[in-house]
Parts: structure tokens; C-alpha cells; sequence
């Protein structure tokens, strides 16, 4: 919303914020009177020059758009004159494309469909106090977005290589979308699986199934760039770093699929034989390796083959975007020689040569998502106890998430009940860890099932919450906004406003935060990250209005504080309506 007018109020000394389903794996008004303007540290030793280039930056206002966010619904906190911790929890969706699982809901769906799904996402996103879409751009070595490297998805559009008519470019909306409702929204490539057997259209011209044929293998129905080849791992470290350097996404993120899930060889099993395991056909790329004198053994070889792409996708991502983080969400089960007592199961480590915990203690990911797909009480698979392995791997205390199987509650007669996810949740929260945990997938929560989505707002998702800081990747505080509360009479509000400079896109300020006291409760918002970009800076303002005609729900008390794109908090700004901070 462009706001018709801003009162600009610098504080001055006399004034006073895929995977499949079944896979395992109001304006201000002239006559408004200005209270104490906190923030007034931010300019009162500012030399005469200063003060001019802050004078200038007024005119900027008027041209800007801001939040107007409506009070939320009180929040029973125990009333005292300081705020509580700040809320922290990653909470976060899938957002699948390959066989248009979450989005869009149907290939070839017209545009103003698919823009009207993508509205109806990530208002309900917002609506659950989430605060991330982890959408899938890369499905199969294709692309939600234009891209010279890669051509437009079939899941998209129904034919591989059509772009959208009319055209748009879905990934900037979801960006845009999610960003300006206070959503992260991370980029989610696979990173090796170059066609789905759910598959229909030919591969266009530009796939690299028909670029480079040498670098892609048939396995198991799948079209599979060999993780052997350096080309191979070239091209995908590309694809990521173009979405990177192109779009202004908060992370990028890769799934479980490194080496393909084994398939057996069509009639190996006889009577009561044992089928035997199709071996992924790489025997060009190992044949190089040894020739050229490489000592591993082929299973190392092949986590070789993996460990370096990740290594090189985190640091690659960083050079770029310091504040872009990397996450990756392999399947749940951990290296058999380390698991814990009572828990079996297929091996990542030996089948998809995918050694989850080397990255997590290289320091080679910003979070892991192990997908923890079983329920509490499955013993073999046991929640809690392989959620309490992955934390005990974290040896550098990066973030560990769970991903959960929200999608498993549906209208069968097998359908987890709600009561399955609520205490999966409530479980990681009783764990000494930065909180957090992915569903899988959004579609659930968009429809629904069994009323889950309501309970969890009514319950667990009740109040909102900012994602947990990365300090390994920065622990510099960002400027404190400043905050200005004034009352208008003839609209009979009180509006609390918080005020930011500083460039977003180079990982400033992103959120204007504030816990304000209304009627001896303690109420936590946030503002949505809505920079405004100029030549001279961003400028950012939310506003936050309350009625003042019950005179017991009036704000008196306000601690604010901007957060940046690593998740750290500036010092707090204050007002109260006594004058005693």
C-alpha cells in the first residue's frame, strides 16, 4: 500500500518487526500529534553535513511503498516493563514442482491460474505465521524461470522448453510474493536427476540430455547426470549460481536425491533369491579416475564425487551472497556404523553415496533438513531418537531441522492423524537447539486435511516467529530503525512506526521488528521485509496502528529493533508512554 503521507519526525533533543508423496525418503492525518521519538541516538552526533544527507533522504518517503499492519490479536505474555526473549523458529514448506505435486497444481494451467495458486500459497503462509517456501526451481534439469542454461519446465507449462503465454517469470513472483509478506523463500535444486518418470514431452533442444549426452545415464526409468563427471557437477554448480547472482532469494537448497535410490535388475529375483541391485552406470568416469591414477575405492569415489559439489556449492553461494544460506535435506537415516541402538533401515551412505554427516561437521551446509518421515512410535525409525542423532553430529552448531511427513495426513483410511505432526513439533521444541522444522509439503497445510492447518495456528503457530541467526556466516548488528508513535485524533489511533536506511540487497536491515505492550500484554511483530531500492539508499517503514477507543488496549509501552539478512538483531530502540524507559 503507497502511503498518502509520512510525518517525518527525526529525533530531535526537545522531542520526548521429491520428493513424492509415497516416497521413503490508516493514513496519517494533518492534525496528528507526534509522541517521544525513540532513535534519537542515531542522530543526534551527526555533523551538520550528516544531517543534510538525512534531510535529503525525506523526500525519498513520499515515493515510498509501507506496511500498514493491523494489530495483531492479543497475545498472553505476562505483563512487565521488559519484552520477552525474541520468538526464533525456522518454519517452512516444500513447495514441489516435479509432478506438480504443490505447484502449479496442473501441468499447462493457464498463467492467471498458476499466478492466483501462487496469491493463494503464500497468503497461506502468512495466515499460519510460517516464515519460508523452499520452492523447487530445478526439478530435472529444467527451470521455473528463464535461464540460458536450462529450459522452462514441462511442469510448468506442459511441454518442456515452452516458456509461459502470457509471460511471466514464476520465480520472480515467488520471490516478490514471499518477500513482501515477511516469507523467505529459498531455491531448491536437485541436483544430479535429469528427467521424471512422470515425464511426458520430449526433451527440448537445450536440455543436456541432448547438449551433452555423455554426461547423462539411463537408470531405473530416470535420466541421471553422472556425478562423476566434472561437466556434470560444473553444470549444476552453474544453474545455482546464475539463480543466485539473478534472483534475490534467501537460500539455496538441495534435496536427497545425489546418487538414484537403487533398482533391481528386471528378473534377478527367482523363487526366494534375493533381487539383486542395478549398479549406477558411471564405468567411463571411474575408468578415467583410475587410469589417471586415483586411489579411492569406487564407493568413496562416488561420496567423493558428491562431498566436492557440496563443498563447492556452499562456498560458491557465499562468495556471491555472503547472506544466502545453503541447506540440504537428506533422507533421515543416518551412517549404519553410527546410528543409535534399535534404529535400521536403507543406508544413504552406502546406496546414494551421500555422507550427510562429513558435510554437517565440514561446515559445508548453513542447515540440514533430515527427512524424519516415521512416526513417533515407529521403533526401527524412531523420531526422537534420530532427531537427537543428527543434533548429536552437529559438532559446529550449524542448524538442524527436521523435515516432517506433513503430507501423510489425507482422506484415507492410512492417514497419520494431526495429533502425529503436533507432537513431532512439540517434541523438537523440548530439545536444546535453535528451533526449526520443514513440512513436507505445502499442499497439506494449503488444504487442510483434517483441519491441521487450523490447529496448528490455534496451537503452535500462534504467534509469529523470525528465523534463527547464522553468526558463523556474520554476528555484525545492523542499525536500529527508528521509531516514531503518534496519535491521531480524528482517525483515533495510535500508530507505532519504525523507520530503516540501509540497503537490504547488500544484507542489512530486513526485518523492523517490535514487542509492544498493549493492555499489560506483551504482542511480538514484524514487518515484512518491503525495501524500496534508490540511487542513495533503501528506505524502509511499516506501521503498526491501534484504536485508542478502548482506553485499556492502547499501546503504552514499545522495544523495537531491525534484523538483517543473517538473522542478527540491531540494538533496541524504546518508548513508553510514561517517559521511563
Amino acid at each position: 500500500m503507497v502511503c498518502e503521507s509520512i510525518n517525518l519526525q527525526f529525533a530531535l533533543p526537545a522531542a520526548s518487526g521429491s520428493r513424492l508423496a509415497g516416497d521413503p525418503h490508516a493514513d496519517r492525518n494533518p492534525s496528528s500529534t507526534s509522541s517521544t521519538v525513540a532513535g534519537f541516538q542515531l542522530f543526534s552526533s551527526c555533523k551538520p553535513r550528516q544531517m543534510a544527507i538525512y534531510a535529503l533522504l525525506c523526500s525519498y518517503f513520499l515515493l515510498v511503498s509501507c506496511a500498514q499492519i493491523a494489530a495483531p490479536p492479543n497475545v498472553p505474555i505476562a505483563s512487565t516493563n521488559l519484552p520477552p526473549p525474541t520468538p526464533r523458529e525456522f518454519r517452512a514448506a516444500w513447495i514441489a514442482t516435479v509432478a506438480n505435486i504443490d505447484w502449479p497444481s496442473k501441468k499447462g494451467l493457464p498463467v492467471a491460474q498458476q499466478q492466483q495458486e501462487i496469491i493463494r500459497i503464500v497468503d497461506r503462509t502468512k495466515e499460519l505465521n510460517l516464515n519460508a517456501l523452499i520452492f523447487q526451481v530445478r526439478p530435472a534439469a529444467d527451470a521455473l524461470y528463464p535461464s540460458t542454461l536450462e529450459p522452462w519446465s514441462e511442469y510448468l507449462t506442459g511441454e518442456q522448453g515452452k516458456m509461459p503465454d502470457p509471460y511471466y517469470d514464476p520465480l520472480k513472483m515467488w520471490v516478490e510474493e514471499s518477500h513482501k509478506r515477511g516469507i523467505e523463500l529459498h531455491a531448491w535444486f536437485n541436483p544430479y536427476r535429469a528427467r521424471h518418470t512422470s515425464a511426458k514431452s520430449p526433451n527440448a533442444p537445450l536440455h543436456i540430455a541432448n547438449t551433452n549426452p555423455e554426461l547423462v545415464k539411463n537408470y531405473g526409468g530416470y535420466l541421471w547426470m553422472d556425478p562423476g563427471e566434472a561437466e556434470a557437477a560444473q553444470r549444476t554448480l552453474d544453474v545455482i549460481l546464475d539463480v543466485v547472482r539473478r534472483y534475490d532469494i534467501d537460500g539455496v537448497h538441495v534435496d536427497d536425491y545425489f546418487y538414484p535410490y537403487p533398482v533391481n535388475v528386471p528378473g534377478s529375483s527367482v523363487g526366494n533369491s534375493a533381487p539383486v541391485e542395478q549398479d549406477f552406470p558411471d564405468d567411463a568416469a571411474w575408468q578415467r579416475y583410475v587410469v589417471l591414477g586415483g586411489g579411492l575405492a569406487r564407493a568413496d569415489w562416488r561420496r567423493d564425487n558428491v562431498n566436492r559439489l557440496m563443498q563447492k556449492i556452499y562456498e560458491s553461494v557465499h562468495r556471491e551472497k555472503p547472506w544466502v544460506r545453503f541447506g540440504i535435506s537428506p533422507f533421515g537415516l543416518g551412517r549404519a556404523d553410527r546410528r543409535p541402538p534399535g534404529i535400521e533401515g536403507f543406508s544413504q551412505y552406502d546406496k546414494l553415496y551421500a555422507d550427510a554427516e562429513l558435510w554437517l561437521n565440514k561446515g559445508w551446509l548453513d542447515y540440514l533438513v533430515p527427512q524424519l518421515y516415521w512416526p513417533i512410535e515407529q521403533r526401527a525409525q524412531a523420531f526422537e531418537p534420530l532427531l537427537d542423532y543428527w543434533r548429536s553430529e552437529n559438532k559446529l552448531k550449524r542448524h538442524v531441522w527436521p523435515g516432517l511427513f506433513t503430507s501423510r495426513v489425507d482422506n484415507t483410511e492410512k492417514s497419520w492423524p494431526v495429533d502425529e505432526l503436533l507432537r513431532q513439533i512439540s517434541l523438537t521444541r523440548t530439545k536444546k537447539m535453535e528451533q526449526g522444522h520443514v513440512h513436507f509439503s505445502m499442499v497439506a497445510l494449503v488444504e487442510n486435511r483434517r483441519g491441521i492447518s487450523d490447529q496448528l495456528k490455534a496451537n503452535l503457530y500462534k504467534n509469529p516467529a523470525l528465523i534463527p541467526a547464522a553468526p558463523w556466516l556474520s554476528a555484525t548488528p545492523p542499525t536500529p530503525p527508528v521509531l516514531n508513535v503518534y496519535t491521531d485524533g480524528v482517525a483515533r489511533t495510535r500508530t507505532i512506526e519504525l523507520s530503516s536506511f540501509e540497503r537490504s540487497a547488500s544484507g542489512h536491515a530486513w526485518h523492523l521488528v517490535a514487542w509492544i505492550r498493549v493492555g499489560g500484554i506483551w504482542q511480538f511483530v514484524i514487518g515484512p521485509a518491503g525495501m524500496t531500492l534508490s540511487e542513495r539508499t533503501d528506505v524502509n517503514v511499516v506501521r503498526f496502528p491501534y484504536s485508542i477507543a478502548d482506553p485499556t488496549q492502547i499501546p503504552d509501552r514499545v522495544n523495537a529493533f531491525s534484523v538483517d539478512r543473517f538473522g542478527n538483531e540491531s540494538a533496541r530502540v524504546t518508548w513508553s508512554a510514561d517517559g521511563k524507559q
